[in-house]
């Protein structure tokens, strides 16, 4: 009898189990789905807003405008996204798994790694969302649907620098639309603290338009993308420079990196790294060796 109770607790604590995992990866496949759906929504939204409503009312006249050329400012957009959109290509178009390893190993029950990944040795994982083994594994990045890891580190730097300037961008040019378009004034600092809820009260009261409620959310959309990108980009740049990767700090993992951090960026964005800075381009021979590996273990 006292058998057959602790084998009902055990299943019950199994069916648990399983139920929950089972939830959580649903969430992570859903963001998985959203996240890019998200980037390319506001991609679009931006260029969208840029061509038929900043540029125009801000640069109404090509060469005599007082805040500058309007050919200037539409090339200067144009690189900046450019870059991104190359950028977050390129990052999927070189994933990060191993091509050495085929198998599909089965996590244990009690693995202590986070819902989303399995550690296995050598520097690699195996992503439970890519269903692949990781070679140098950092992340798995939602907005770009794979992971980071020793092929396309690089890209996804370049691609949060990209985004985060973008986005600061877009912010400084909807502020100056704003208040051309709208006679709003930001020389209060508290004023883009409380602008999103009285407009958000102005609108329902009838007093602004959709347009300029929807201008002065993409403002906050804007801030928070470009900040979190900004985030990224100096965190991954660190791990980078002290040949680390975030798998290994979750862990508690001390990588014993005798190379100076010149040699760690070097091998993350190549020799021609000046080039890799202004194009989306391979600067970097991408390895697959589990060899390479090793020197992060």
């Amino acid at each position: 009898m006292k058998d057959s109770s602790s084998s009902l607790w055990t299943a019950q604590i199994l069916l648990h189990y399983h139920a929950d995992m089972f939830t959580r990866m649903l969430k992570l496949r859903l963001l998985n789905a959203v996240a890019p759906a998200y980037f390319f929504t506001a991609t679009a939204v931006t260029f969208i807003l840029h061509f038929c409503f900043f540029i125009p009312t801000l640069f109404p006249n090509p060469d005599t405008s007082p805040g500058g050329s309007k050919t200037l400012h539409t090339v200067f957009f144009l690189f900046l996204m450019f870059n991104a959109l190359g950028n977050y290509i390129m990052t999927i178009k070189y994933p990060a798994e191993s091509a050495n390893e085929t198998g599909v190993p089965v996590c244990s029950p009690h693995c202590s790694d986070m819902v989303d990944a399995h550690y296995l040795l050598n520097g690699r994982h195996f992503c439970k969302l890519c269903k692949k083994v990781i070679l140098k594994r950092d992340h798995h990045c939602f907005f770009t649907g794979n992971c980071i890891g020793n092929k396309n580190m690089r890209y996804f730097i370049m691609f949060c620098i990209y985004t985060s300037c973008t986005c600061l961008y877009s912010l400084v040019l909807g502020v100056a639309f704003l208040t051309v378009e709208y006679s709003l004034s930001f020389e209060n600092p508290l004023t883009f603290l409380t602008l999103l809820p009285f407009s958000t009260g102005y609108f329902f009261m009838g007093t602004i338009s959709g347009l300029q409620l929807f201008v002065v959310l993409m403002l906050y959309v804007w801030l928070g993308i470009g900040l979190v990108c900004a985030g990224f980009c100096c965190q991954q740049v660190l791990l980078v420079a002290r040949g680390q990767t975030w798998c290994q700090m979750q862990r508690g993992q001390l990588v014993d990196n005798h190379s100076p951090w010149r040699n760690n960026l070097m091998d993350v964005f190549g020799t021609r790294w000046i080039l890799g800075l202004i194009l989306p381009v391979q600067t970097v021979e991408t390895c697959t060796d589990e060899m390479d590996a090793q020197k992060q273990d």
